[in-house]
């Protein structure tokens, strides 16, 4: 393995003077064993399908239970009335992260980076940065391995289980991913998306994992759209040269440790947070009436 964390997978890719993709294409290689090419091609596919899902997404889709759909529309529509407030590509990217969601919560295919429930962020980011750095099949699919290999540092040094260590895990982990894919793409160094992946995670720590109805709807999808904007704030301040006082991997250190210390009401069980509010219970009862816990 080359690499465990984030401090060394920064020494590789400046010392040997790659990007961090080549590092996470290279470990690949060698823990899996398969052919550089094999990787590639299955990244490639992966790309497809992302790319699949934000483009049904912002043709409008609405989820079985009704609780979610329409958003990613409605954001493109907003953008351009030329009414908003906040810049072009961070909506955009705002609604293709939604959009992504969206399809996910309507038993569409997504890719999961690092999961389903948060598999808007990092698309979402990416088909936006794509129409600002106009980057080739190649360097989209570099994106991608980027994200990679931030979040293999969190999978294997936390966790990117909402059930395991609440949204931040997962939805701050996939933020994380994509600001240091973002970084990278937009000519930062290794160290600046170490920096947009510390800054992004930080930003994130102690978010709850509370899906009303127990659905990867509400919050969730709303959750995404908010983490693209996180990752593009903090690739923005890491490629200004800003940087966090707190080591990249202490921060998902911190994650970890705050998760741990949860309380299982706010991982994934639908027990607390939004879920336990009034209106919470009463979605829940008009999606599963009688089948809705009891005493909730």
């Amino acid at each position: 393995m080359l690499f465990k964390n984030a401090a060394e997978l920064v020494e590789i890719a400046e010392k040997e003077q790659i990007k961090i993709a080549e590092v996470m294409i290279r470990q690949e290689v060698e823990v899996s064993g398969r052919a550089r090419e094999d990787i590639i091609a299955q990244m490639d596919r992966n790309l497809t399908v992302m790319e699949q899902a934000v483009e049904r997404g912002l043709n409008g889709v609405t989820s079985v239970s009704g609780l979610t759909g329409g958003d990613a529309v409605l954001l493109q529509k907003y953008i351009k009335s030329g009414k908003a407030l906040s810049g072009h590509t961070l909506l955009d990217a705002v609604s293709k992260a939604v959009a992504t969601n969206e399809v996910n919560a309507a038993m569409g295919t997504i890719c999961a980076t690092p999961t389903a429930g948060s598999a808007g962020v990092v698309p979402g980011t990416l088909f936006a940065v794509k129409d600002v750095l106009n980057p080739t099949r190649e360097e989209m699919i570099e994106f991608l391995f980027t994200s990679a290999a931030f979040g293999f540092i969190v999978a294997n040094n936390a966790s990117i289980s909402g059930a395991a260590g609440g949204c931040q895990a997962e939805v701050g982990s996939a933020s994380g991913m994509a600001a240091a894919a973002i970084t990278e793409m937009a000519g930062g160094s290794p160290s600046q998306a170490a920096h947009a992946m510390a800054i992004t995670l930080k930003n994130m720590l102690g978010l709850v994992c509370d899906p009303v109805a127990g659905l990867v709807e509400v919050p969730c999808v709303k959750r995404n759209a908010m983490g693209a904007s996180n990752a593009m704030t903090a690739a923005d301040m890491a490629l200004a040269g800003i940087t966090s006082r707190i080591p990249c991997d202490e921060v998902i250190d911190a994650m970890y440790r705050i998760g741990q210390t949860m309380p299982s009401a706010l991982r994934e069980t639908a027990e607390g947070g939004l879920a336990a509010t009034p209106t919470g219970r009463r979605l829940e009862k008009e999606i599963f009436g009688n089948k809705a816990k009891a005493g909730k």
